[in-house]
């Protein structure tokens, strides 16, 4: 599985971006997520979908704000982000979990990442 991540940049608080991750190889059996890495702090789960697509899971910090989605046709996923704020600037990475491993830390694959920066 390879996993290449788009759509970051810079936007002004309250206002949205997309993030676009697209997936090759069979993503059949796995969930995709995004995580996210601010400066000088730890990596951090954002949400996840489900291989089905049946189920979603956010962090605290987006929820209600940050939507995932998934393309089954074309592979693809999404992280759809309103009402940003400037704690939500990182890199964002797509990563891709293993069913077996659903809900654990590790994922098996990741994307290059794409940077959000949120200004006041």
């Amino acid at each position: 599985v390879q996993l290449q991540a788009s759509g970051g940049g810079l936007m002004q608080a309250g206002g949205s971006l997309r993030l676009s991750c697209a997936a090759s190889g069979s993503t059949f059996d796995y969930a995709l997520g995004w995580l996210r890495q601010a400066p000088g702090k730890e990596r951090e789960f954002v949400a996840s979908i489900t291989w089905s697509g049946g189920s979603t899971r956010y962090a605290e910090s987006v929820k209600g704000r940050f939507t995932i989605s998934r393309d089954y046709a074309k592979n693809w996923v999404y992280l759809q982000m309103n009402s940003l704020k400037p704690e939500d600037t990182a890199v964002y990475y797509c990563a891709a979990q293993h069913k077996i491993r659903y809900g654990l830390r590790h994922y098996d694959y990741w994307g290059q990442g794409t940077k959000v920066t949120v200004s006041n």
